[in-house]
């Protein structure tokens, strides 16, 4: 298992040449909306962040938008990735909290999970669905629609769209090219079961913006 120096040796900033057109705008507007999430954010209960993601946001190179659903992960859950212990592809979910997990779903999709809890836990938070805020041409582009509430409205279609793909594994949430800022007001919460879980009992661990039109499904 890499330890956190080596996740940090491997995550040095992108030069703001590489960054999207919207990447300087959109850190502005963003700092407008709250402060900086830091790393520490994500070392207690996946339980605890899992819920105030919601409102937070959440850009890649300056692209994204405001976190509307998550999922929460637990170690001692059959479906966590982590539950059957390390392996190539998870190590980080076993290291230290506020590093981002990317795995492929079925082969097609990239889905973006940020690692919660001590060292050795092995927690993390699914990101499900963005309200599009940042460089929607970009995202627009990338996805191919022109459509905004379905521009982000699910776990793949939200990684296509910020252009995350496994080279943003393993890096600290709180360097670039990742930016997550805080929500300045709790917003009202809808909490449901996870969706297409099979390998576990249901479990009320799915969380969203409650009436929001960008969410994955409806709760």
């Amino acid at each position: 298992m890499a330890s956190s120096g080596e996740f940090l040796r491997r995550s040095g900033p992108i030069p703001t040449s590489k960054m999207a057109p919207s990447a300087k705008s959109g850190r502005t507007a963003a700092t407008a909306r709250g402060k900086p999430l830091k790393r520490a954010f994500f070392d207690r209960s996946v339980h605890e962040v899992a819920p105030d993601l919601i409102g937070a946001t959440f850009l890649v190179n300056g692209v994204g938008g405001i976190i509307v659903e998550v999922e929460a992960y637990h170690h001692t859950d059959p479906s966590a990735h982590s539950y059957n212990g390390p392996t190539p592809r998870n190590r980080v979910m076993f290291g230290p909290a506020g590093f981002s997990y990317v795995y492929r779903s079925y082969g097609i999709h990239w889905c973006a999970n940020f690692v919660c809890e001590g060292e050795g836990s092995a927690s993390a938070v699914l990101i499900r669905a963005l309200q599009p805020t940042h460089g929607l041409a970009v995202m627009r582009r990338r996805r191919g629609i022109e459509d905004e509430c379905s521009l982000c409205s699910g776990p793949g279609k939200l990684s296509e769209a910020l252009g995350i793909t496994s080279a943003h594994s393993e890096l600290p949430l709180d360097r670039p090219p990742i930016e997550l800022f805080a929500r300045k007001e709790r917003p009202e919460i809808a909490i449901g079961v996870r969706i297409g879980i099979t390998k576990a009992v249901e479990l009320p661990w799915r969380y969203g913006l409650k009436g929001s039109k960008f969410l994955s499904k409806p709760f």
